[in-house]
């Protein structure tokens, strides 16, 4: 962040301190999303650095957050006005700075494939599944995963087995016997809710994945 003044570096503190926890969010013009005001969580922002009128900082936050837009309305906050140099994404769910590669090895790597060497492209190009590990699972029986992949809400009845650590609200992966990713959605119940239940909608159907029709009845019966 540059800020557009020199500004007192308790003042900056501060500042980052009011600006984190929930936030009102106003996203710019130029946006993806329709433009009007919705709230964002900061989990947490680091200062790293403060030269002059250059601030480093890391800040942990809520997808659909605008770091550029947060900056300009810190620097409105602060009085002197402030934009965004450069940013560097480190993490997004479970995938970090650590596990990234970059365009030319991903093109090295299938230069190797079309030679027949399969063994680096496996190490860069990991199973869909990998993007919910950070997620609570819950695996359903095979008659439920077609309805689920139509739209249709998971019924405890549907549910073969669950992680023990959900709770109601959170975003879980939905789960095939075979492990393979349906969708995701949000528990309207905890773990120990969902064991002891016999009726009722446990998730609520998010985001689904899978291709509608694989395990249709005709092809289970």
């Amino acid at each position: 962040m540059h800020l557009h003044k020199l500004a007192d570096k308790d003042r900056i503190e501060r500042i980052f301190e009011k600006f984190s926890g929930e936030i009102i969010q106003l996203p710019p013009v130029r946006s993806a999303v329709k433009r009007q005001e919705r709230k964002r969580n900061v989990y947490y922002v680091d200062i790293i650095e403060i030269e002059g009128q250059d601030v480093l900082f890391r800040i942990g936050c809520q997808a659909g957050t605008y770091v550029r837009k947060y900056v300009y309305d810190l620097g409105k906050d602060l009085g002197c006005g402030a934009h965004m140099v450069q940013l560097l994404r480190t993490k997004a769910g479970p995938f970090t700075d650590k596990n990234m590669h970059t365009l030319h090895d991903l093109k090295d790597t299938y230069e190797f494939w079309k030679d027949g060497n399969d063994e680096e492209i496996r190490k860069i190009i990991l199973p869909f599944e990998h993007a919910v590990d950070h997620l609570g699972k819950i695996w359903v029986i095979d008659g439920a995963v077609d309805p689920i992949c139509h739209g249709a809400n998971l019924y405890v009845v549907g549910i073969s087995q669950l992680h023990d650590d959900i709770n109601q609200g959170d975003l879980v992966a939905l789960f095939t016997l075979k492990n393979e990713l349906i969708g995701i959605g949000k528990a309207q119940m905890d773990s120990k809710e969902i064991i002891a239940a016999e009726i009722g909608v446990a998730v609520s159907s998010t985001k689904i994945f899978m291709e509608r029709g694989i395990y249709s009845l005709k092809d289970i019966g």
